[in-house]
């Protein structure tokens, strides 16, 4: 009897483990872009240990009709990131390694992916 309460026990204790949420993660190191003001003087924004995984629109850049995409992307995380030309992740996109060397101002991008690769 007391072998099947101690083994009710455990299994219930593994079930409750299995149905616990994960915790949320972050990717360790900062990932920065650049982008055109409104009053057209460059700026720049750095996101430091970004949520991952997981996808980022860039407020500055979110509206298509309203703004230019950001650009020049640097991923100095510790995870890969994934750049889209249109924001909520879609459109073209390019992968940048982590800890990268910064990207081209050619590189244009309203919103980002950060993968739970390390």
């Amino acid at each position: 009897m007391r072998l099947r309460r101690t083994l009710g026990a455990a299994l219930g204790a593994v079930a409750l483990v299995v149905t616990l949420p994960a915790s949320a993660s972050a990717a360790t190191g900062d990932f920065s872009y650049k982008f055109t003001g409104l009053d057209g003087s460059p700026q720049s924004v750095t996101l430091h240990d970004p949520p991952s995984p997981g996808c980022i629109p860039l407020a500055e850049v979110a509206d298509p009709g309203s703004s230019e995409p950001a650009f020049a992307p640097h991923n100095d995380t510790d995870t890969w990131v994934m750049v889209f030309t249109e924001p909520d992740c879609t459109g073209d996109s390019w992968t940048l390694r982590p800890h990268g060397q910064p990207a081209s101002d050619r590189l244009k991008l309203r919103s980002v992916y950060l993968t739970d690769r390390h």
